[in-house]
């Protein structure tokens, strides 16, 4: 049977924008908003003046996003009457470290930008994290706006309060819990992204069909094209992604189980980015999570609980999206296999040191696998490197 997704319909009279669709995360009454679709942006202004009538914005960004849409975006947050401080910081994951962690705090709190005035997150997943860390933690808590600049943030990272920084042990062991008031994904911002960043977020957004909506996957098959070159499906694909998390975090907000399965793969993404150092230029995190997810599904036909032509497709899929699927593919290598067990040791999931996987027993339907035996992963791990 085929899939079918609900379309979004342009409504606006400029045929390249579409009308924000708005989902909701419903956490009573820390529920929010996330408005999808081209030009949303455009709404920054009078959203943020109606938070914070006549206060003050931080908007955090790295560089490179910066060049391209903070005139945009701090235009027109001023035209609306807000004071507004930039905070830029330099591009990619390490960022995400103390000392970036401490230069967004500092700068925040030398322009006096109070409890009850915004954060704006303005960038990818790693200022998304940095600048949401912060606002969790300056004058103990303030509210946080995330307006996400890449596919990836769009779909998982800006959605559901998750924030943080890394540290040497691993990737995202430092952070707090802290929803947003508010998301602005404007999907015309994605057009600026260079393709490789979009095909890492695409890596996120089929996660979601692979955890509990086969359906969701069977239709991004088809649809992937279309996705890619912008079209309608796009803002379907990325509204469907954000209403399956949405409902994930009503439901287990602070990831004591259902969760836990928005972890697909990053169990072994994670470690792959520690060998690496974090360093994009060899392995960005979407492109870890394509070849954990395929890692993951390998694993689980291996251990008999999935069917071995779904971890084909899963991988095909991941392939045609010019995604890497396996350790080779690291460019450098993905570390011996005692460095790849070493870092998944600090796995947030890991209980009573006992390895913790999420893994699959078909498309769709994800499960949370505890207690694995060390030597099953070991010797998984050793013919994934040497096959």
């Amino acid at each position: 049977m085929t899939a079918t997704l609900t379309r979004v319909q342009p409504t606006c009279v400029q045929p390249t924008c579409v009308q924000p669709t708005c989902v909701n995360v419903p956490l009573g009454a820390r529920a929010y908003d996330v408005l999808i679709g081209r030009g949303a942006i455009e709404e920054a202004g009078a959203r943020l003046s109606a938070l914070a009538p006549g206060g003050r914005v931080a908007i955090v960004t790295d560089e490179t996003v910066g060049a391209l849409h903070l005139p945009r975006v701090k235009g027109l947050v001023e035209e609306a009457g807000l004071a507004v401080t930039p905070v830029v910081v330099p591009p990619g994951e390490g960022s995400k470290s103390y000392a970036g962690f401490a230069a967004v705090c500092e700068a925040i709190l030398a322009a006096r930008i109070e409890r009850g005035d915004l954060v704006v997150a303005l960038g990818g997943g790693v200022v998304g994290d940095l600048a949401g860390f912060a606002a969790a933690s300056v004058r103990r808590g303030m509210r946080l706006v995330q307006a996400p600049t890449s596919l990836l943030a769009q779909v998982d990272s800006s959605v559901g309060g998750k924030t943080g920084i890394n540290s040497a042990q691993g990737k995202n062991l430092v952070g707090a819990f802290l929803q947003p008031v508010l998301v602005i994904a404007d999907t015309a911002l994605l057009d600026t992204l260079p393709e490789r960043e979009f095909r890492a977020g695409y890596a996120e957004l089929m996660k979601i069909g692979l955890v509990n909506d086969a359906a969701l996957f069977d239709w991004l098959e088809g649809a992937r094209p279309a996705i890619f070159a912008g079209h309608a499906e796009r803002e379907t694909a990325i509204a469907a992604a954000v209403r399956a998390k949405a409902a994930i975090v009503s439901r287990d907000e602070t990831e004591r189980g259902e969760r836990a399965l928005l972890n697909l793969g990053h169990t072994f993404a994670h470690a792959l980015e520690h060998n690496a150092g974090y360093d994009g230029a060899r392995l960005v995190h979407g492109e870890a999570v394509a070849i954990g997810i395929c890692l993951a599904f390998r694993f689980s036909a291996r251990l008999g609980l999935a069917p071995g032509d779904d971890a084909a497709r899963v991988e095909a899929h991941l392939r045609g999206a010019g995604l890497p699927t396996r350790l080779p593919d690291v460019p450098g290598g993905a570390g011996s296999v005692a460095d790849l067990l070493g870092a998944m040791a600090q796995d947030k999931k890991v209980e009573r040191g006992a390895l913790t996987f999420v893994l699959a027993r078909g498309i769709g339907r994800s499960f949370v696998a505890r207690g694995i035996e060390e030597h099953n992963v070991r010797e998984f791990l050793q013919s994934e490197a040497t096959g």
